[in-house]
């Protein structure tokens, strides 16, 4: 089953309440959905495109190496990659957890409306988000991102790729994701079951 739709910014007519939010940006039909936490911390809202601070941008740049976009910059070209925030609205400092909880759902339902096979969370937050509600995994005190960074853990449904945040990013931590995204790209990472055995005719029919 596709998405159908031309939008690249915010597909399916997310409205949170709040006066300025960013909304999710890139493919609809993604196989790659990057969640990040919020646009105080990840850029966006001068352009409202995620990811399009200065870390932002560098991992864009990761992401553009490893064949997920196009082009990166303020209205990156995306190629199968889907860009959103576990809070979407903008807001002065950090959002309250109470503030999280209530925008939780849209993250959630635009998650599952998109589909993808891999989550690509970025930063502590999002991969712990990630981590506790779409797979079996546990999030303790001892996990360190740089661990954890461009490494792969299957999740229910999905498989999870967490990225260190790229404003910690030092050394090779960009070429560990690019060389991380390219041999994921390189495997049948796609989980898909073929369903096309139990209708009429000899065409596929794959779903989530």
């Amino acid at each position: 089953m596709k998405n159908v739709t031309d939008r690249t910014s915010n597909p399916f007519g997310m409205r949170p309440p709040c006066d300025r939010f960013v909304p999710g940006y890139g493919d609809a039909n993604a196989d790659f959905h990057v969640v990040g936490d919020h646009p105080g911390v990840h850029g966006g809202a001068d352009t409202g495109v995620p990811f399009t601070n200065a870390a932002g941008e560098r991992l864009q740049e990761a992401l553009r190496e490893a064949g997920l976009l196009d082009a990166a910059g303020a209205s990156p070209a995306v190629n199968r990659t889907f860009l959103s925030y576990l809070h979407m609205c903008v807001v002065d400092g950090e959002p309250t957890a109470d503030e999280y909880g209530d925008m939780e759902r849209f993250f959630d339902a635009e998650l599952r409306a998109i589909a993808a096979h891999v989550l690509l969370p970025v930063g502590a937050r999002a991969t712990k988000h990630v981590f506790e509600n779409y797979t079996a995994l546990t999030w303790t005190a001892d996990l360190d991102m740089a661990d954890l960074h461009a490494t792969e853990h299957l999740g229910s449904g999905w498989l999870v790729v967490p990225i260190l945040d790229p404003a910690e990013w030092s050394g090779d931590d960009d070429d560990r994701l690019v060389a991380g995204l390219r041999t994921l790209q390189s495997t049948d990472f796609r989980r898909e079951v073929d369903l096309g055995r139990f209708i009429a005719g000899d065409d596929p029919y794959y779903v989530r």
